[in-house]
């Protein structure tokens, strides 16, 4: 996996988000805020929902005004890499990855895959209900919180 020298931040969420239009501004000034001001160059995406495919659109349009931000994929398993069952490339992204992972289970995979992305980046962007039991953007969220890793949950909270 290569990294570039500056900062790199990655991607947590529920597959479906709702008011979606409120989220990808959220997101823009989220992003457009840690690039201009706090040197992030590399973000990380597992793609497996509208959350991952809503940043994933607005970091891809941004790259007109920071070219030299990369947008890398990573997968779960290099089984995907050899089957060409996700060709992410024609959708932009600079890179494809697979996280080496020592479990046998497609859910597994993605569980051990978050906690690589969440231990190698210097911020998560989350958008994930704390109260839901069985989501795995949640127990992203609760990896991050219990190892104090900096984060961002766009989720929004109820008053």
């Amino acid at each position: 996996m290569s990294i570039n020298t500056g900062k790199s931040c990655c991607f947590f969420g529920h597959r479906d988000v709702s008011d979606s239009d409120s989220i990808k501004e959220q997101v823009k000034s989220v992003v457009t805020e840690i690039i201009e001001n706090e040197g992030f160059d590399t973000f990380y995406f597992g793609g497996l929902g509208d959350f991952d495919d809503l940043c994933f659109q607005v970091l891809h349009s941004l790259k007109e005004k920071y070219p030299y931000i990369r947008l890398v994929f990573c997968f779960t398993d290099d089984r995907s890499l050899r089957k060409g069952s996700y060709d992410k490339t024609k959708k932009g992204f600079d890179e494809c990855i697979c996280l080496p992972l020592e479990c046998n289970w497609w859910y597994t995979w993605i569980y051990y895959r978050n906690i690589a992305l969440i231990s190698v980046s210097d911020l998560c962007v989350f958008y994930a209900d704390p109260t839901a039991e069985k989501s795995g953007a949640r127990k992203a969220l609760s990896y991050a919180i219990l190892k104090k890793r900096p984060f961002i949950n766009l989720f929004p909270t109820k008053v």
